[in-house]
């Protein structure tokens, strides 16, 4: 890869479903197609694991998350930023 190609990272918005693990979250992207043939709108759900540095993600928050050299077997993304937090219940 040349530092031309550096910038192109693949950016995915997703919700927070998993924080239970140290450092990693699992994030569902959801993504919305039309069929080629019949027209139907399909949604299409993908689960990955992000790095997670600060621990700072919980379940339901929505993340940004970039693309980066694989960190384990299963991560090969990292959190860029929290978009929206989901507020706490204190009931």
């Amino acid at each position: 890869m040349s530092l031309k190609d550096r910038g192109k990272r693949k950016l995915r918005t997703g919700v927070v479903t998993s924080d239970s693990m140290d450092k990693t979250v699992a994030v569902t992207i959801t993504r919305t197609y039309q069929h080629p043939f019949y027209k139907k709108i399909l949604r299409k759900t993908t689960r990955i694991l992000a790095h997670d540095e600060q621990n700072v993600c919980r379940v339901g928050d929505l993340v940004q998350v970039v693309e980066s050299r694989p960190i384990s077997r299963e991560k090969k993304w990292k959190v860029r930023q929290v978009v929206s937090k989901i507020e706490p219940d204190n009931d």
